[in-house]
């Protein structure tokens, strides 16, 4: 489970594309120390949304449960949260 009511990811693979399974999240970039600020992404009906700091493009898949992805391993875990 992640440490936050929103599901926050992140993209320290530098990938073009991830998948997610909601509409409403979080985006923090990379991996500290190379995040940029966490902003608050909603796709809309549109299905898709690119984060205006990073450029990913974030695309839903309704077949993910909200703490997944596609590549795996893009959830953000706050290492300071208990």
């Amino acid at each position: 489970m992640a440490n936050h009511g929103t599901p926050h990811f992140q993209n320290d693979a530098g990938y073009d594309v991830i998948a997610i399974g909601v509409t409403e999240f979080m985006c923090v970039g990379a991996n500290p120390p190379y995040d940029h600020p966490h902003v608050y992404l909603d796709m809309g009906d549109e299905g898709e949304k690119v984060c205006s700091y990073c450029s990913t493009l974030y695309r839903l898949d309704k077949t993910l449960k909200t703490y997944e992805t596609r590549p795996a391993g893009c959830l953000y875990r706050d290492p300071q949260a208990a």
